[in-house]
Parts: C-alpha cells; sequence; structure tokens
C-alpha cells in the first residue's frame, strides 16, 4: 500500500470517512488525541460554519458564532433567533491559522465572529472574494494587509501544503461586478492530500456540476435549507433543496458529502429526521453524512483496496 507521502492528490483512491462523538470544546482542546497527523478532522459549528484540523494547522469557514442576526433583525418578520447555541466562542480557541469567508452575507462574514478572531491572533489572515474586498474590511475589522482576496480561476496557496481554489456560486443568482469578479463562491480547499469543497451559498446552475468535476473533490460540504418566493421575495436568498445536493455530488463524482446549513433559523432550515432518511434511501456509492456540532469527522486518504 502507497504511504500518504507517495500519494498525489491524482492518485486512485478511496476516502475514508470516520465519526466520533465529543463535545466541541472537548476535542479541540485535546489536539495531542488527533488520530493520525496527515487526517482531516472536521468540527461543524452550524450554518455553514466548520472547523479544518490537518497537520497542526486550523482553518475555520463561514464562522457565525455570536447573536449579530438576532440584534439586527429583532422584532421584524424574521428575528434570526438561534435554535442552537454556538458550540463554541473565539476564546475557546487556542490557536487558528486562516478564516475562509466565502461571501458577505453576515451568517458567512460575521463581524461579531471575526473582530474578535482578528483580536485574538493579530497575525490571522482572512480569504475574502475580492468582490467584497472592502465590506470584508469593514466586517473583520482588518487592513487589506490581513486579506487574502480571491476570485474563481485562481489557485491561491494560503499555508504550506494548502491551497484555495474558488468556484462561482449562484445565490441565488450568478452575478459578477463590473470588473467580471463573483461577489458569491465556493472554495476548493486542497490540504493533507484531499480536496474540500464547500459551496458556500448556492443553488444549481448551468456549468456548476462540470466545474466541481474539474476539480475532482473527495468530499462536498453542501447546504440543504431550500429556497421558495416568501423569503427570497424578504430579502432572504436560499439554497439548494436536499436532493439538488445529492444530484450536484453525484453529477460532479464526489465520494462523499456532509449536509449542513440547517438547524439554526426556524424559518430557514429543513427537519433533520428528513435529511436521516434521505440519507438512509441513499443506494449509490456516496458516503451521505448530516453534520453534527456534538460530533467530529475525520477524513483520511487511502489507497483504493482494488
Amino acid at each position: 500500500m502507497q504511504t500518504q507521502a507517495e500519494m498525489s492528490l491524482d492518485a486512485p483512491v478511496c476516502v475514508g470517512v470516520e465519526r466520533f462523538d465529543m463535545p466541541l470544546a472537548v476535542r479541540l482542546a485535546d489536539t495531542a488525541s488527533t488520530p493520525c497527523a496527515d487526517d482531516i478532522v472536521l468540527y461543524w459549528l452550524g450554518q455553514a460554519g466548520f472547523v479544518i484540523d490537518c497537520q497542526g494547522r486550523r482553518m475555520l469557514i463561514d464562522p457565525y458564532l455570536s447573536d449579530t442576526l438576532a440584534d439586527k433583525y429583532r422584532g421584524t418578520r424574521y428575528p434570526h433567533v438561534r435554535m442552537m447555541p454556538a458550540p463554541l466562542v473565539p476564546a475557546d480557541l487556542d490557536r487558528l491559522d486562516v478564516v475562509l469567508c466565502t461571501h458577505r452575507h453576515t451568517d458567512h462574514m460575521d463581524p461579531g465572529t471575526l473582530q474578535p478572531l482578528a483580536a485574538r491572533f493579530p497575525a490571522l489572515r482572512f480569504v475574502v472574494p475580492a468582490a467584497s474586498i472592502d465590506e470584508a474590511m469593514r466586517r473583520c475589522g482588518v487592513g487589506i494587509e490581513r486579506l487574502i482576496p480571491v476570485d474563481a480561476g485562481m489557485r491561491v496557496r494560503i499555508g504550506d501544503d494548502c491551497h484555495v481554489s474558488p468556484i462561482p456560486s449562484a445565490h441565488e443568482t450568478l452575478e459578477a461586478d463590473a470588473e467580471g469578479r463573483y461577489p458569491w463562491l465556493g472554495y476548493v480547499i486542497e490540504t493533507c492530500g484531499l480536496r474540500l469543497y464547500h459551496s458556500g451559498d448556492c443553488v444549481p446552475y448551468p456549468t456548476l456540476s462540470e466545474r466541481v468535476a474539474q476539480q475532482r473533490p473527495d468530499v462536498a460540504l453542501l447546504p440543504v435549507n431550500g429556497r421558495d418566493e416568501a423569503r427570497s421575495g424578504n430579502g432572504v436568498p436560499g439554497n439548494f433543496t436536499l436532493d439538488e445536493a445529492v444530484d450536484l455530488a453525484h453529477a460532479a463524482r464526489v465520494p462523499a458529502m456532509i449536509v449542513h446549513h440547517y438547524g439554526l433559523f426556524d424559518f430557514n432550515t429543513i427537519e433533520p429526521d428528513a435529511i436521516d432518511a434521505r440519507i438512509a434511501s441513499e443506494r449509490s456509492a456516496l458516503t451521505l453524512l448530516r453534520a453534527q456540532t456534538q460530533q467530529a469527522w475525520r477524513l483520511t486518504r487511502t489507497a483504493d483496496p482494488t
């Protein structure tokens, strides 16, 4: 069998996904217990947020750990009251190398989360859409020197043996600014011999599956809260339905998928039982999983046993 060092991102592989149960704050404090230094360990932060740990490097993507939206929308039709508490606060983190934000909406680029993180970790940098650079500086509370602006078609190094390749997302439309830059992005993160695709907020569009397939992701992190006229007409653009997310994983030939972006706001969610029923009915080779805050997922690149 090939060793981790001998394998390339293009080698024939199967991806092992292993769950282990432990409260998030305990797990983050016990970094020595990570099973293998070359594995990726994922933790869900609720909504579209994840912690990505690998080889002593820690990244966050789209963390929303505050009540910024509840404060903003108190007394409105959609008050944005949390259905679940934040599983941690910035002070719980003992280290952090980079934060990735897929777009400017507050549950993905939250000043109530990003500014405390920026203050706690003075060397921390933020990957943000180049189309939203001014908004990112305000929301992160940092100068441009701490931002890594990206756009579709780029492949940017964000650390030793770690790169990010943005893919345009449609939220709910595929948009570009006057300079041709996309304000809504998904990220393919290459690290530890694996590729993770996080779509940000996205709905299907004609070339999406081809764009994703070209990047050959091993795991897709996809939102499943859906969309409808009531939400869209009140300023709440939507996402894939559960079936659309599964269809994208199939079309892009992604071996494993973790569904998320549910369970935080009562007007913008899907029942966990519906997700579990869809998982139980899956008959393809796709490994289909539901993100949960009291679990972590260990992702391992292994040689194909066939």
